[in-house]
């Protein structure tokens, strides 16, 4: 769903400064396909130094990407990370093994709020477990925005949904998530619906909604707009939390005068979740339950928090995560706002159909 590519590993290849010679069949090993920027790197030699598991690790930059690999048969991977409604689908077209949660003890540090919430696509948490979670806000350049809109707090949908105060913030670059499921879904709520509304009626009121943006936003792009603001070249995008403060560090560490904040909208927005589970034809099992529950140790995921951004289910973890993320509210949000955030779930192939034509309209103005 996200993130611009650290290091595209090629499967041939190893992740592990430990790799002195080729992979034998006698290696234990273990095959990863996450995100891309969604890891802290230096955990999987830890995880090797520990295991002896060998880490081949390669990312991707869509669900649709991860997906086609998994309906297409056998992938060679024991690990990977799909996104909730994606993850759904693929639960439902039988693609994952059920998880022996025996082999994974330190799910019971898991964060019961969460794993609820991932219920609603692996009923009974029977093929998943949550790796990291996050919300879709509104990620913008603080100075430049307060010399298009004066003092006017960014915390609403109104200024992307208002095409007035947009197309005053429209001259300094504004990017958009490609990504029906979060924009439709906010969309609705916003309009006061439903957001996991899959009335035709609804949809389309949503896109008409969506559609006004159009002439103001300079791309619609799920990963660009990281660098984009990070550099000051967009002063506003609809984006992930973990992204958009991906985007800040970036900056700073640049040392460029760019500030970057990132709000959750007071109307709600979406809530999604990213969570390991193990393909049914996974080929190193006994690996794949040994790297997941490495995973879910407090202080591992943790640093993978603190590296990344984004919020991870181990509820633990918190005294371990850097002082930064776990106290920021736009990443480990209050109750009050937590109570704002939903999720959805996925469409049928009737309404994908219109989704699909009304957010290519969206895209496309016309």
């Amino acid at each position: 769903m996200k993130r611009l590519s650290i290091t595209l590993l090629s499967a041939l290849f190893v992740f592990s400064p430990m790799l002195e010679k080729p992979l034998q069949a006698k290696d234990k090993i273990v095959n990863i396909y996450n995100w891309s920027d969604y890891i802290d790197i230096k955990t999987l030699d830890e995880f090797t130094r520990e295991t002896g598991i060998k880490v081949i690790y390669d990312t991707y930059d869509s669900n649709e990407m991860l997906e086609t690999k998994l309906l297409a048969g056998r992938t060679g991977y024991d690990v990977v990370v799909p996104s909730a409604t994606f993850l759904q689908r693929q639960i439902q077209a039988g693609v994952f093994q059920p998880l022996d949660k025996s082999q994974l003890p330190n799910t019971k540090g898991l964060w019961p709020d969460v794993m609820k919430r991932l219920a609603v696509y692996d009923p009974g948490n029977r093929f998943a477990v949550n790796y990291m979670w996050f919300t879709t806000g509104i990620a913008y350049n603080t100075d430049k925005i307060r010399q298009r809109l004066g003092q006017r707090a960014v915390d609403s949908w109104d200024i992307v949904f208002k095409p007035e105060l947009l197309k005053r913030v429209s001259d300094c670059g504004v990017y958009v998530l490609d990504s029906p499921e979060d924009l439709f879904s906010v969309a609705l709520r916003y309009l006061g619906f439903n957001p996991d509304s899959k009335k035709p009626d609804d949809i389309r009121k949503a896109a008409a909604l969506l559609g006004q943006m159009r002439p103001y936003v300079k791309k619609f792009h799920s990963s660009e707009y990281i660098n984009g603001l990070a550099n000051g070249d967009i002063c506003l995008a609809i984006g992930w939390a973990g992204d958009s403060f991906q985007a800040r560090n970036r900056a700073q560490e640049a040392k460029n005068g760019v500030d970057i904040a990132y709000a959750i909208p007071k109307e709600g927005t979406l809530m999604s979740l990213d969570s390991f589970a193990i393909p049914k034809d996974a080929p190193h099992v006994a690996e794949a339950y040994a790297f997941i529950d490495f995973m879910l140790r407090p202080e591992v995921a943790a640093r993978n928090s603190s590296v990344t951004n984004f919020a991870n289910s181990v509820i633990d973890s918190k005294p371990f995560i850097e002082k930064s993320v776990v106290g920021n509210a736009a990443i480990y949000p209050d109750d009050a706002t937590m109570a704002r955030l939903f999720t959805v779930t996925p469409y049928d192939q009737q309404i994908q159909r219109i989704v699909t034509r009304e957010w290519t309209r969206v895209k496309t103005g016309r």
